[in-house]
């Protein structure tokens, strides 16, 4: 991989770990659109619990993973609640980040594997290393042979 590609990539990583990690406590505590939706004939009190009405959200059980180290955006044991989002938010996008490298780097390991020695998009084969073969000025191809050699 070019410098300037690994730049890139570690400048994207950069900005998404300082967005996780320090503007994500900047994010509105009022529930989104769906939490919203589902309050929608409840009434509920300044701490957002359901004090009548009828409404869907009242069927709301706690989630299996509720108890999850990283539950409710942020890390379980850490008192600071700026520190625990933060850091949950930092680990979340490590985690994103290395799980989508190493796709990538399986689907690129299996992409070169498959394309060594085969024919390239003008008919021609080309040898492990990418270099034409004869064939290749034998199918008149000269403009490519030409570059090849130069």
């Amino acid at each position: 991989m070019k410098n300037r590609s690994w730049a890139f990539l570690a400048g994207g990583l950069l900005v998404a770990l300082l967005l996780a990690g320090v503007v994500s406590n900047y994010a509105s505590s009022h529930p989104d659109g769906l939490d919203s939706s589902l309050l929608k004939g409840c009434t509920v009190d300044a701490d957002d619990n359901i004090v009548g009405g009828s409404c869907p959200a009242q069927q709301a059980r706690e989630h299996e993973l509720g108890d999850s180290p990283l539950a409710d955006y942020g890390v379980r044991g850490i008192r600071n609640s700026f520190v625990s989002t933060g850091l949950s938010g930092v680990l979340g996008v490590l985690v994103t980040f290395a799980i989508g490298a190493g796709g990538f780097w399986l689907l690129r390991r299996r992409g070169d594997a498959s394309t060594r020695g085969d024919d390239t998009a003008d008919g021609t084969a080309t040898t492990g290393d990418g270099n034409a073969t004869a064939a290749e000025g034998a199918t008149g191809d000269a403009v490519t042979a030409a570059r090849r050699t130069s």
